[in-house]
C-alpha cells in the first residue's frame, strides 16, 4: 500500500523539556503503544500511529544508514541512543535525542518489542547533525546506502581512530 506522506515544511516543532515523546513498537516496528504527547507532537491521532510503521513519522532528511545501524544494533539486543529528525502529519520537523530499549519476554528473554523515550535537542546538536545527516541523505539518493555507509565512517573518523556510532552518540548524551 502506497503510503501518502506529507510534503516537509522548513517549519520546526518547538518541544517541551519537561515532557518526553513515548512509544513502544513490537520486533518489525510497527506502533503497539504511545503516549498523548507522541500523538500532540506528531499531529497524528493515537488511532492513527497504533497499528502503523513508526517510519509514519520519519523525515527525508534522515539518512537511511542511521535507521540501519539502529536496527542492527537493538534487533542484535543492544539498547542505542540516537538524534533523529522526525516529520509531523502537516509536514512540519522536530528533533529528538532517543534512548531505545529493548522488551524481552520475561520468561523466554527473546525480544518481543522496542521502547523509545525522546525529549527536545539542544540547538547546538542540531546544528552539527544536520547537514552530516542531508549529506549522507544526498550520498543514498546517488550513490545508495552501502556509500552513504562509506560516508558514515569517513566522518566518525574524523572524531578520532576510536570514534564509533555508539562512540558519538554516548558523546551527545553526555554534553546534552
Amino acid at each position: 500500500m502506497a503510503e501518502n506522506r506529507p510534503t516537509p515544511v522548513d517549519e520546526e516543532i518547538e518541544l517541551d523539556n519537561t515532557k518526553y515523546i513515548e512509544s513502544e513498537t513490537d520486533t518489525n516496528g510497527v506502533i503497539v503503544d504511545c503516549n498523548d504527547y507522541f500523538a500532540e507532537i506528531s499531529g497524528y491521532s493515537k488511532e492513527e500511529l497504533i497499528g502503523r510503521p513508526h517510519n509514519i513519522v520519519r523525515h527525508p532528511d534522515m539518512p537511511k544508514i542511521i535507521f540501519k545501524e539502529l536496527w542492527d544494533r537493538i534487533q542484535n539486543g543492544r539498547n542505542i541512543t540516537a538524534v533523529i529528525k522526525n516529520m509531523a502529519k502537516d509536514g512540519r520537523y522536530y528533533w529528538v535525542f532517543t534512548h531505545f530499549e529493548i522488551i524481552r519476554d520475561i520468561n523466554t528473554k527473546e525480544i518481543k518489542g522496542y521502547r523509545a523515550y525522546r525529549k527536545m535537542v539542544s540547538p547546538h546538536i542540531k546544528k552539527v547533525l544536520d547537514p552530516v545527516y542531508k549529506k549522507l541523505t544526498e550520498i543514498e539518493k546517488k550513490e545508495g546506502m552501502e556509500a552513504s555507509g562509506k560516508a558514515l565512517e569517513e566522518f566518525l573518523k574524523e572524531g578520532g581512530d576510536s570514534i564509533t556510532l555508539d562512540n558519538l552518540m554516548e558523546e551527545i548524551h553526555r554534553f546534552y
